[in-house]
């Protein structure tokens, strides 16, 4: 039986379509064995969000090589999109394949076998009008299962890269979607995470259809669906229909990761961020306002070019003032090739990380904070792994991370935990019931009733 390992670099798509890859080998009868090992195709699914993560790409691509210089080598992903050139002048590499027609990968290894000539198979992403389907039926994490509805970005903010890496905005199929999610159910998941490159811009290519219907319409006709999260959507995509979605459904969880980038309406014009601390505060008033205890995390830029102290300032206090309740903070990096990489007045690096420092200690006091409203409270959690001997880790519906005494088979169930003692990173718990057993209580006590 012919062998595959692959490594994925970078974001939640990435993972989810390393998965996608893996079912296409798995159905042509290859075994999967991990990336440390002597294997016959090793796939390196590449990120290129930072000129680090071309680095990174770079070094793991070389790795395989070593391992097994008689290896069919295969790079694929958004670095591999990008820069095909510069992939194929690595010594080893056999088969470049970008971010689209992951499915001829099989193809390109049996030509590559027969011809022994390196393949480029990458093609003009900006032409792709059509979303790849890509079906993962199971993942090999058993407790969330990610589920991808788009493709592609049409925002060129200054200093990204993605929409020339995965070209512009594609939707899934919503029958294709809910398909995929109630195979992920029945497969046993609890909690569907939607995730895409611009998540929220779901259906801004389709007609009559949008992100707010799908999220109705995976309610209404996904049987046994727990937990719906949203994995990232823009503050501009939150339209009044879809809070209305969020107020009336009782499987979209209470927590939404809106990146912010900064709370400076100059910077954000700089971005080229499609709206305003404004609107953007407006439109979390308004959730939290149909949605209690909701969580919003969020992303950080600190130290984009022309930032300054006032400037960082304004994003500290909104932050501070709409409690949001963790960030992930990143100081401004240069992506060769985005104009924000050429802007004048780049901050000095000294006091970027002095910046991003601020921010991080804000951000763990307000997680502190957002945490510590659910202390005593009981909350369901669907535990995930091991944390340490005979104490399980997983989150709540509203993302607190909780370490609490359970057992192997709980993993991947939804568990009532008591939230003991709050804190960050993770709150201590004390299992209180597994929640399917109220559900076949009920209905034992139906049968019995009508006996």
């Amino acid at each position: 039986m012919p062998t595959v390992a692959f490594h994925t670099l970078g974001c939640k798509v990435n993972h989810y379509e390393t998965e996608a890859i893996w079912q296409l080998f798995k159905q042509e009868g290859y075994d999967r064995v991990e990336f440390e090992s002597i294997s016959d195709v090793y796939i390196i699914n590449t990120c290129t969000v930072t000129n680090t993560g071309d680095k990174k790409s770079r070094q793991v691509i070389r790795r395989a090589v070593r391992k097994n210089p008689d290896a069919v080598i295969c790079v694929t992903g958004c670095y591999a999109q990008t820069s095909p050139a510069e992939i194929m002048a690595i010594p080893g590499v056999d088969i470049v394949v970008g971010t689209q027609d992951r499915v001829k990968m099989l193809e390109y290894i049996e030509q590559y076998k027969t011809e022994r000539q390196p393949i480029n198979g990458v093609g003009n992403i900006m032409k792709s009008r059509v979303y790849e389907e890509l079906d993962v039926p199971a993942f090999t994490d058993r407790t969330r299962a990610s589920l991808k509805i788009q493709e592609g970005c049409n925002n060129f903010c200054t200093f990204c890269i993605i929409p020339w890496a995965r070209g512009l905005m594609r939707s899934r199929d919503p029958k294709e979607v809910i398909r995929q999610a109630q195979q992920l159910v029945d497969a046993g998941y609890k909690e569907i995470v939607l995730t895409g490159i611009h998540t929220g811009g779901y259906g801004e290519d389709l007609k009559d259809y949008n992100l707010a219907m799908l999220l109705r319409d995976l309610e209404a006709q996904v049987k046994g669906l727990a937990r719906l999260r949203i994995s990232s959507i823009e503050a501009s995509q939150i339209t009044d229909e879809v809070i209305e979605v969020i107020k009336h459904s009782n499987i979209i969880v209470r927590h939404l990761h809106i990146p912010i980038q900064s709370g400076s309406n100059t910077v954000l014009k700089r971005m080229r961020r499609k709206y305003t601390m404004e609107f953007f505060g407006e439109r979390l008033d308004r959730l939290k306002e149909v949605l209690p205890g909701l969580a919003v995390t969020s992303d950080v830029i600190v130290g984009f070019p022309g930032e300054t102290e006032e400037e960082f300032m304004e994003t500290y206090n909104f932050i501070k003032d709409h409690k949001f309740s963790e960030l992930h903070v990143f100081p401004y990096s240069k992506r060769t090739g985005t104009p924000a990489a050429r802007m004048e007045d780049q901050v000095d690096e000294e006091v970027k990380n002095e910046r991003v420092h601020r921010l991080i200690t804000l951000s763990n006091q307000l997680a502190k904070e957002y945490a510590s409203q659910f202390e005593n409270d009981v909350l369901e959690v669907i535990p995930e792994e091991e944390f340490s001997d005979g104490l399980y880790v997983g989150y709540t519906d509203n993302y607190l991370k909780v370490v609490f005494p359970a057992t192997e088979e709980m993993i991947g169930k939804l568990v009532k935990v008591k939230i003991t003692k709050a804190g960050y990173p993770y709150n201590e718990g004390q299992f209180v019931r597994i929640v399917e057993d109220d559900l076949k209580a009920e209905v034992f006590t139906k049968e019995e009733a009508a006996i």
